[in-house]
């Protein structure tokens, strides 16, 4: 009798760890094979980066060279040529990088952007900025857009409204990407220091991404996108994107400077790493 006991205590235990193995090995496995191009969505991800980077550049140009705060200390080095002409209350600004130039915040661009801005109306202004033969870290941006900034918003703070179409290449592949949409950028931090050290801008709206292999995602900033003018990559926030049939988030982490972004997808995490 004790032997059939014990035979009976033994497949009792044999059979709640097969239950438990099973379970376990289910609930870690992928309840369906998720597809998704890559390369693509990496290459988006850098087309949010490059459009972003830009933006600290020109907000860095044009306001460095419209006010005379006390101690300047300049986004720009001597590789910089900056030629204002100035029409009034409005004018013209060309940041002039030649073949190459490494700004103070370490992106490496070359190239010209050239700002035309309107004298200033009921608080606001705007800026039309174009790119000729301009490359930021290795990507070649053409095109450009419209910026209505305004002075001080509801917060006291500068804040752009900015209407775009860039298309931005990349290295080693003869695939472009071509951005469209509307963002505004509230410059939080750093305001009137005469540093560009300190400066932080929050990011929100929606734009289309269109590669020219004919991959398209769309994106909505879902919660608010944080650019930091000291690093090179958004540090936090989190864009909804529609790609390929499904609905996903990138997410630019917590505040830390790196090159990396998580893409979920269904509850499952892939990582993009931003850098070239």
């Amino acid at each position: 009798m004790k032997f059939i006991e014990k035979r009976i205590r033994l497949l009792l235990l044999m059979t709640m760890t097969i239950f438990f193995v099973g379970c376990v090995e289910k609930d870690d496995a992928p309840q369906e094979e998720i597809n998704y191009s890559a390369e693509e969505t990496k290459q988006a991800a850098r087309t949010d980066n490059v459009a972003e980077g830009t933006f600290d550049i020109m907000e860095a140009g044009f306001d460095e060279n419209t006010t005379t705060p006390l101690n300047l200390v300049s986004l720009f080095p001597n590789c910089t040529t900056i030629t204002v002409t100035t029409n009034g209350n409005g004018g013209t600004i060309v940041l002039d990088f030649g073949d190459g130039c490494q700004l103070n915040n370490g992106a490496v661009v070359s190239g010209i952007i050239r700002l035309e801005y309107s004298p200033i109306l009921s608080g606001s202004r705007t800026i039309t900025y174009t790119f000729e033969d301009y490359v930021y870290n290795n990507n070649g941006v053409t095109g450009g857009g419209e910026i209505l900034r305004q002075i001080a918003n509801s917060n006291g703070n500068p804040q752009s409204t900015v209407v775009e179409t860039i298309t931005v290449s990349f290295p080693n592949t003869t695939v472009t990407a071509t951005r469209d949409g509307t963002r505004t950028i509230e410059w939080t931090e750093g305001v009137g220091t005469g540093t560009w050290i300190d400066n932080v801008y929050e990011i929100t709206g929606n734009w289309n991404t269109l590669f020219s292999n004919g991959f398209l995602r769309t994106g909505e900033v879902t919660e608010t996108l944080v650019r930091k003018l000291d690093c090179l990559y958004l540090v936090s926030g989190v864009l909804e994107i529609q790609q390929e049939g499904f609905t996903g988030a990138i997410d630019w982490g917590n505040g830390e400077c790196d090159d990396m972004a998580t893409l979920t997808i269904n509850g499952y995490d892939f990582p993009i790493v931003l850098g070239n």
